[in-house]
């Protein structure tokens, strides 16, 4: 039988040549010379003033946590569907999530809905772009502005995609990336802070090496690091650096073949959608996704669930997506129920994720396109 996974990391440049090089050199601690070559290509690719590699995602959302000085009791707006991180990570700095719901349509954060919940604790909006497809960032940029709020990117899977011609990741105050194993660049473990907000560099610098001045001391401007202020170990060794600095070169190559197996799904799978009122990806004209994930929302849960059976008794690995974080053990620890985010509650029992990964190959594309077309019900 065919077996054909949900993801699979790719080599596609020179990822052995610079993790040996790495090696060779005798300095595989962070900060080096791949880490900072990683840096000045993100600021780059994404048009931000600043980019600070870490060990994942989560930890640059803590980073933005902390830079937030959250106090006991101050609200972070975030949308309930989304990876676990996205809340947690101010949780564990002392914000009280407030959970959002989705828009039909995109499955990103409903900016109409975004007002309602400010209230006088509120600090900060997460903006997560859900597949690389855009939020309205115009709208949230808005509000932001005029409720003194600050706005952070959860930019997870958007590394390429655009609004209205902008690089996401350089709408927020702050924004995260990711480069976990099942993203489009990866080193298998990793992450960066994005900073657009000038006055957040200096101490963003500090809180990722622990606490410490260390690189001022490293640049020759203290003469002895010491501990100033909050932080943790977020910085990334230079050996995934080196494997994610090769990735990062072949940014357009790995664009351009994702884009390919994305819009076959979407020509594929079109009719075979459209007859079984089966919802496809939704990408606004002004915005330019990444091509993350290609995803399916069927009529009910339970039919999901029937065609997820199915494909894998035909060697293929679909998955679900996230569960409702406001129904979570954790989520209703702070208030969340069933209804809050009724949009959210019905895209998650829904929706299943088609394989698409660099490696995937046109045969095997083709084999589940067929598949998918002899479901029936």
């Amino acid at each position: 039988m065919v077996s054909i996974p949900f993801n699979r990391a790719a080599l596609v440049g020179n990822e052995k040549p610079y993790m040996e090089a790495a090696l060779l050199s005798g300095r595989i601690m962070g900060n080096g010379e791949y880490t900072r070559r990683c840096e000045i290509l993100l600021s780059r690719l994404t048009r931000t003033k600043h980019a600070l590699l870490t060990t994942s995602c989560t930890s640059a959302l803590e980073m933005a946590a902390l830079l937030l000085d959250l106090a006991p009791g101050d609200e972070v707006i975030v949308p309930s569907f989304a990876f676990v991180s996205t809340a947690n990570a101010f949780v564990v700095h002392g914000a009280t999530p407030v959970f959002a719901d989705i828009r039909p349509d995109t499955l990103n954060l409903d900016e109409k809905g975004v007002e309602a919940h400010i209230t006088k604790r509120t600090r900060a909006i997460v903006a997560l772009h859900y597949g690389g497809v855009a939020c309205e960032m115009g709208v949230l940029s808005e509000i932001a502005q005029r409720h003194g709020l600050l706005l952070i990117e959860d930019n997870a899977h958007g590394l390429s995609g655009a609004y209205h011609g902008h690089a996401l990741g350089s709408f927020g105050h702050l924004a995260a990336l990711s480069f976990h194993e099942t993203k489009n660049y990866t080193c298998g473990e990793g992450g960066a802070l994005l900073i657009n907000e000038e006055a957040f560099r200096a101490r963003a610098e500090i809180l990722r090496e622990k606490g410490t001045n260390r690189q001022a001391f490293f640049r020759g401007e203290v003469d002895k690091y010491s501990w100033v202020d909050l932080g943790s170990s977020y910085v990334v060794s230079d050996i995934l650096a080196a494997m994610l600095l090769a990735q990062l070169e072949c940014f357009e190559q790995i664009f351009q073949k994702r884009r390919c197996l994305w819009e076959r799904y979407r020509t594929g799978l079109a009719s075979w959608a459209e007859a079984r009122g089966v919802q496809m990806p939704v990408v606004p004209a002004h915005c330019q996704q990444a091509y993350h994930l290609f995803y399916l929302l069927m009529p009910s849960e339970a039919l999901r669930d029937r065609f997820i059976e199915y494909m894998r008794d035909h060697g293929i690995h679909v998955v679900f997506h996230y569960l409702p974080l406001h129904l979570s053990q954790m989520g209703r620890r702070f208030g969340g129920q069933g209804g809050d985010c009724p949009v959210t509650e019905s895209a998650c029992g829904r929706l299943v994720r088609l394989p698409l990964y660099y490696g995937l190959k046109e045969e095997e594309q083709q084999h589940i396109l067929q598949t998918v077309a002899d479901f029936t019900w």
